[in-house]
C-alpha cells in the first residue's frame, strides 16, 4: 500500500522530498549565524594575490640560496686571466682543470706555475666546471682564489707618500659593476698609480670578476675600503694630496689641468656621477674634451684616459 512505512522494503531516508524524520540539528540555525570578517585576499589560495604572493615567497627563497652558494670560494674563469693572475702572484689555492680540455700554450703554462707554486690541481668534468663558475665561459680552466684582503686607507696613503713618486690614487664613487672596478685597478696599475680607494658600503668589491677584469693587477695593486669615502678624501687633502673629480661639466678640463703634484683621482658612475658630498669635497672637477655627440665615457675608461695623460705629464716633468 503506497505510503505505507511499515510494509517491507519500505524505509523513508533521510533529505527525502517529504522531509526529515528527525529535526535538522540546528543546522539552519547554524546557517544564518555571522562567519566573521573576510579573509584577507592573500589567505583565499583562489585569488590571485596569494598565488603572487607564493611566488615571491619562492623567488626569496632561491635568491637566498643563490647568496648562500655566493658566499663560497671565487672562481677566476678563462685562459687568459687564469695565466694572468697565475704570473701575478695570486694567492690561489687550486687550480680546476677540464678532463677533455684541448691544451694550448696557456693551458701548459697554467698547469706548470700552479705547479711550480704549488698550487692544488684538480681535475674536472665539464659539467662540474660549469656548476662552479655559474657562467660557464672558463674555457677548461678555474682558479679558485680566497677573499681578498684590502689595505687600511691611512696605509695606502702613507705608502704612496713613501713612494719615490708623488701619490696617484684613484677613489671610486657610485661604482657597482666589479668589471669597472677591476679595470680601474688594471688602469691603475698600468700607468703608476699606488692604489685604489672604495666605499664599504654600496660598491662593488674586490671578487672573482675583478680579478679576472683586472688581468691579475689586482695582486700587485692595494686596494682600500673606507668606512666614510668623504672623510677619508678630506683626511688626504689634509696630507696634501689634490682631489681631483671626474665629470662631464667640470670647471677645468684635462688639457689644463697639472697632474704631476700628489693627486687623487675621483671616479663617479656614469649615470649617478659623483655623489653630492664628495663633490663638494673635490678641490677641482675635471670634464675630459671630446669631439662628436658622445655625451659620457664609461668609469673604467674615464678613469684610464686622465690616468694616462697624468702619466705622461710626469714623464715630461721628470717625477
Amino acid at each position: 500500500m503506497a505510503g505505507n512505512s511499515k510494509r517491507k522494503g519500505a524505509v523513508r531516508k533521510d533529505g527525502t522530498k517529504k522531509g526529515q524524520v528527525v529535526g535538522s540539528g540546528g543546522q539552519r540555525r547554524r546557517g544564518l549565524e555571522a562567519r566573521g570578517a573576510t579573509p584577507k585576499a592573500v589567505d583565499r589560495t583562489y585569488h590571485p594575490a596569494h598565488k603572487k604572493a607564493k611566488a615571491a615567497a619562492k623567488s626569496r627563497a632561491v635568491a637566498g640560496r643563490q647568496r648562500r652558494k655566493d658566499d663560497g670560494p671565487e672562481y677566476v674563469v678563462g685562459r687568459n686571466p687564469v695565466v694572468e693572475c697565475l704570473r701575478a702572484g695570486v694567492p690561489a689555492t687550486a687550480l680546476y682543470v677540464m678532463t677533455t680540455i684541448d691544451a694550448d700554450d696557456r693551458v701548459r703554462e697554467a698547469i706548470a706555475e700552479a705547479g711550480d707554486k704549488g698550487i692544488a690541481i684538480l681535475e674536472a668534468s665539464k659539467t662540474e666546471l660549469d656548476r662552479l663558475t655559474v657562467n660557464g665561459l672558463h674555457q677548461g680552466l678555474a682558479l679558485q682564489v680566497p677573499e681578498y684582503s684590502y689595505t687600511h686607507p691611512e696605509d695606502l696613503l702613507a705608502d704612496a707618500l713613501a713612494s719615490p713618486h708623488p701619490p696617484l690614487l684613484v677613489a671610486l664613487d657610485n661604482i657597482t659593476d666589479p668589471r669597472n672596478l677591476g679595470a680601474v685597478i688594471r688602469s691603475v696599475a698600468a700607468f703608476g698609480g699606488q692604489g685604489v680607494l672604495i666605499p664599504q658600503r654600496r660598491s662593488a668589491s674586490v671578487t672573482a670578476v675583478a680579478w679576472r677584469t683586472s688581468a691579475g693587477a689586482a695582486a700587485r695593486l692595494p686596494v682600500a675600503q673606507a668606512p666614510n669615502l668623504t672623510r677619508t678624501l678630506v683626511d688626504w687633502a689634509k696630507a696634501g694630496c689634490q682631489i681631483v673629480g671626474l665629470d662631464a661639466d667640470g670647471d677645468v678640463t684635462l688639457d689644463d689641468y697639472d697632474g704631476t703634484g700628489p693627486t687623487v683621482i675621483v671616479v663617479g658612475s656614469e649615470g649617478k656621477g659623483l655623489s653630492r658630498l664628495v663633490r663638494e669635497t673635490c678641490d677641482s672637477v675635471l670634464s675630459i674634451p671630446m669631439a662628436g655627440n658622445v655625451e659620457s665615457l664609461n668609469a673604467s675608461v674615464a678613469a684610464g684616459v686622465v690616468l694616462a695623460d697624468f702619466a705622461r705629464q710626469r714623464r715630461i716633468a721628470g717625477v
